[in-house]
């Protein structure tokens, strides 16, 4: 019989549905049973791309005996820590407090008041490794609360002070902005960069899309040698490794290995944002067109496999597939010869190329990597340059729609707010730089689908939607994230209401999220009372809701020129300045809003027929080159603006007009591309020119 998750939503919780564990989701229900039998909860946080997670189901919470002890002795309660990142941030420290080590599949045992007194990650159901069976650990834990609590829960006021203590007293607060804290962070992160391989650490190895992004933008704003050759390094390396499907396009969760071989063959909506970013940034800083290509490949992955129909961005494709991790994206070498050959492809220039073997890379099988430059596997082939690279376009078109009939990874299919605006905010990029009709419409349609979908009556946000259903309140990182990606969308396309939508649900954040001493809670002041009110500044996987708002701010700020919103975000980047420059890895996001901050931002107004020539003229030379600190806003010449900083524009002569500006601080009108392409130089800080 399914329990109690059969009436949710959320595809990680309806997994666990037809489960003998008498589940809980999260609510007053559960702790209400827990006081009323005397019994603790044991709670479970996972997401449906987990491995681990599915591992640990079928071992232990499909076990008819195991779930028949966890019934009898404890509440049990599962969470799906993408719907609920305040249980997740919560319970995660709890853990790593106790255990010293963190991860998910998550299991907690708490009080009936909620507080945490044990704590791990995944349990195996039988010891190994010189871990105890989950069985054991329940046996010891049921029986410690039956005849040794007071022993058990000794440490719980320890837990709670630990749980609820400031934040920002732990950040190393600083007097002023200021420069060396950038260059404390590049050294940090020259001091751990894999030089051979790319990127940072050994294995697992993740992407670091915001520590990358931090790089570009120090070289935007220093023309930083060291900066970009980190940041190519890194991106050439992912892009050549299996952590990029290279049939395809988008990138896995993260290697196994140093040398971004084998992944983890999940993928995130929020990975695919950073990455497609990051690898927008680089073309842009670059013009290197392969750059390119890895973000159209990204983007139109997304647009295939991870697009409601209505526009909404679906959460996480699984690793897994007809139960093995890796089938969908794994070759064996007959497997590609017979698959070319039947379209009459000679298989051996792809096989070279993509390092294919008989032996394989991947438990008998190949994850697909590029294995070296293409004009040597030309010059190996005997064939020209052009002729290689058509070649292996249609043998991977070829293998493609020959993977298409596979079985397919299950989908995460719901809708994320944050997620959604980090998205967004890639496609409305995109659509600026490259010229993209198509993704300035996947961007409209998303930013309709999340004000419609994700939006109350009276301007809140929900966190999650998923047939129809949208739930939980939203968090700092949803109203933040959508505000960045709104913003993102408005210098895309110039149309007033998302410029007027960020900005509402800024102001909802100063409302409700705002933190007495600086920055932000990640929960509303009207959210479920907690043990503690979470406020997480450190970038994770995705980035801090509290980074998020200040980028948001400083944009905002740029538009607008409001000091209050420029107040508001360096009064948190000083709260944290200290350690920024210790700990990269760890405040990548931070770091590319404290180079907004200390960058002249460059103001760009421009009045004209929005559909004329001379318009598209001039909004060619503000998006040639990668320029992170200016800000562009576009208004016809007739009727006022919703954006201060069109405010008293005119066009001169009937021509499309352009205002450069610096902190509000005009110079002369301008009407030709190439005025304008010498003003925006100049208008630069003296160490953000090329050399």
């Amino acid at each position: 019989m399914a329990n109690r998750l059969a009436r949710e939503t959320s595809p990680y919780l309806l997994q666990h549905s037809e489960n003998p564990v008498d589940w809980y989701p999260w609510g007053p229900e559960a702790f209400e049973r827990a006081r009323r039998e005397d019994k603790p909860i044991f709670l479970s946080i996972g997401y449906a791309a987990c491995h681990w997670c599915h591992v640990m189901e079928r071992e232990s919470f499909e076990d008819q005996e195991t779930a028949e002890f966890m019934n009898r002795l404890f509440v049990n309660v599962k969470v799906d820590r993408e719907e609920r990142p305040d249980l997740d941030q919560i319970y995660m420290q709890a853990v790593i407090g106790i255990s010293g080590r963190g991860g998910w599949p998550m299991s907690v045992w708490l009080t009936p008041e909620g507080v945490p007194f044990y704590g791990g990650t995944y349990f195996p159901d039988e010891p190994r490794g010189g871990m105890p069976s989950f069985r054991q650990v329940l046996d010891h834990l049921a029986e410690a609360w039956r005849f040794r609590r007071g022993e058990l829960l000794a440490s719980v006021d320890e837990m709670v002070s630990y749980l609820q203590q400031d934040v920002t007293d732990l950040a190393h607060p600083a007097d002023a902005l200021q420069s060396r804290t950038g260059d404390g962070a590049l050294a940090e992160l020259n001091d751990y960069f894999d030089w051979v391989n790319g990127g940072w650490g050994r294995a697992p190895k993740f992407p670091q899309a915001m520590a990358v992004d931090f790089l570009l933008h120090r070289h935007a704003r220093r023309s930083d040698a060291l900066a970009l050759r980190m940041a190519r390094a890194t991106l050439d390396s992912m892009a050549d490794g299996g952590l990029y499907d290279q049939l395809g396009g988008g990138f896995h969760r993260y290697s196994v290995d140093p040398y971004w071989l084998v992944p983890h063959f999940e993928k995130m909506l929020y990975d695919n944002a950073l990455l497609a970013r990051a690898y927008l940034h680089a073309w842009r800083a670059t013009g290197d067109e392969r750059y390119r290509r890895i973000t159209e490949e990204t983007l139109d992955y997304v647009l295939r496999q991870m697009t409601h129909p209505d526009g909404g961005f679906y959460s996480t494709q699984d690793a897994d597939s007809e139960g093995e991790e890796g089938k969908f994206f794994t070759w064996s070498s007959e497997e590609v010869r017979t698959a070319l050959e039947s379209r009459s492809l000679d298989p051996a220039l792809f096989i070279d190329h993509y390092g294919v073997t008989p032996a394989g890379n991947f438990e008998g099988k190949n994850v697909l990597q590029i294995t070296g430059p293409l004009d040597e596997l030309a010059d190996r082939h005997g064939v020209s340059d052009e002729q290689a690279r058509r070649l292996l376009d249609e043998s991977r078109l070829a293998l493609f729609e020959e993977r298409e009939r596979r079985v397919h990874p299950a989908t995460d299919d719901k809708v994320l707010t944050a997620w959604n605006g980090m998205m967004l905010g890639a496609f409305a990029e995109a659509a600026a730089a490259f010229g993209r009709e198509d993704y300035l419409a996947a961007a409209r349609r998303n930013a309709d689908f999340l004000l419609s979908h994700l939006r109350t009556p009276e301007g809140r946000l929900y966190r999650s939607w998923r047939d129809g259903e949208a739930k939980h309140n939203g968090y700092l990182e949803d109203y933040a994230g959508l505000a960045v990606g709104l913003l993102a969308l408005y210098e895309s396309g110039f149309e007033e209401r998302w410029f007027v939508a960020a900005r509402e649900l800024v102001e909802i954040i100063y409302e409700h999220f705002e933190a007495p001493k600086a920055g932000f809670y990640d929960t509303s002041d009207d959210h479920e009372q907690l043990v503690t009110r979470p406020r997480d500044l450190q970038d994770n996987a995705v980035p801090s809701g509290n980074a998020m708002a200040v980028t948001a701010l400083l944009r905002l700020a740029a538009l607008t020129g409001e000091g209050r919103y420029r107040k508001t975000a360096e009064k948190a980047l000083r709260a944290v300045a200290g350690i920024l420059g210790s700990q990269p890895m760890m405040f990548g996001q931070w770091l590319t809003a404290y180079e907004l901050a200390l960058a002249p931002t460059v103001e760009v107004a421009i009045v004209c027929d929005p559909e004329a020539e001379d318009t598209r003229q001039l909004l060619s030379a503000v998006r040639e080159g990668f320029r992170p600190f200016l800000v562009v806003a576009v208004a016809p010449a007739e009727g006022k603006s919703a954006v201060p900083l069109l405010q008293d524009r005119r066009q001169l002569d009937g021509r499309a007009t352009a205002y450069v500006c610096r902190d509000f601080a005009c110079r002369a009108p301008l009407t030709t591309r190439e005025a304008l392409l010498e003003d925006l130089l100049e208008s630069e800080p003296m160490d953000g020119r090329p050399d």
